[in-house]
């Protein structure tokens, strides 16, 4: 849901479903969070609505059977994901806040970056309010309930994750205070959107831009494409994205609890300090100290 551009000029328009940084088409609603929730209004999704939901889920899920993290699979069972119906929040609130204290949020749209990473802090995930047509199952311009409910909500029943997300939005608030907001869009775009992670020896995926796209759920695995890196924190501050795209490089972390170590373990301000002046790099290149995975 993050808005911020990390190239310029990138497209809002892109293939398969995925989270943008676009800040184009968003309107103002106001400084706090709260001003940008509404009522999710399950009960006015259509029948077509919620067929789409379905066709979707069913296509996903059997896509990441074998390619998923366990936790992300797990995740759908707990939380009592329907395959038939858009969930509704009031429902998954429930099984979510007596899990880890997370809620799911309906918004417009896409939030602005600091709005963003306040809800994150105050774990409560923002989910797009709609669905894309049915025309339109493997394209679309912003974020909808698909991917952002399907995508991203399973691994918030995993505590590690969870964790993850809730100190990622304290640091992206602490990042904003010091005009560095963007690497955290970069944190946020490989890891959450866009992660991999080793599991019993494969790598699995758990990044919500690919768990939710039919296309890249392949690409991220199998294809000879992309360059896949192990997880450095340093190299993906410093690494440039493209939002038009399937991505040129993937992180790969060593598991979730790894994941929440290193970030609590550095001093994020004193870091980000460090590289404000060095050059980007890029994803599909390996670099002195980079370690394929």
């Amino acid at each position: 849901m993050l808005q911020q551009l990390d190239m310029a000029g990138a497209a809002a328009a892109m293939p398969e479903s995925r989270t943008t940084p676009a800040a184009h088409g968003c309107i103002d609603r106001g400084p706090s969070p709260d001003d940008w929730i509404i009522e999710q209004n399950w009960h006015a999704f259509t029948a077509e609505e919620h067929r789409v939901w379905e066709i979707l889920f069913l296509r996903q899920k059997e896509m990441l059977r074998h390619r998923a993290v366990s936790g992300f699979l797990e995740g759908l069972d707990l939380l009592n994901f329907s395959q038939s119906e858009i969930p509704e929040f009031a429902k998954l609130n429930t099984i979510l806040n007596q899990r880890n204290g997370w809620t799911v949020v309906a918004v417009p749209g896409l939030v602005p970056d600091r709005i963003f990473f306040q809800l994150l802090s105050e774990r409560r995930f923002p989910a797009g309010n709609f669905i894309r047509e049915a025309s339109q199952l493997d394209y679309l311009e912003e974020p909808d309930v698909f991917h952002d409910v399907f995508g991203h909500v399973p691994l918030l029943a995993d505590q590690a994750f969870a964790d993850f997300m809730h100190a990622l939005g304290v640091l992206g608030l602490q990042a904003g205070d010091n005009g560095a907001m963007h690497r955290l869009a970069r944190l946020y775009w490989y890891i959450v959107e866009f992660g991999l992670v080793r599991e019993a020896g494969k790598v699995r995926i758990f990044g919500a831009g690919i768990a939710s796209s039919f296309a890249e759920s392949r690409y991220a695995l199998e294809s000879d494409e992309p360059q896949r890196t192990r997880f450095d924190l340093m190299r993906v501050l410093r690494t440039r994205y493209r939002s038009d795209a399937f991505q040129r490089g993937y992180f790969v972390i060593e598991s979730f609890e790894e994941l929440l170590k290193d970030l609590q373990g550095t001093d994020l301000l004193a870091l980000l300090a460090e590289i404000e002046d060095q050059p980007d790099l890029e994803p599909d290149r390996l670099y002195p100290g980079d370690r394929p995975a």
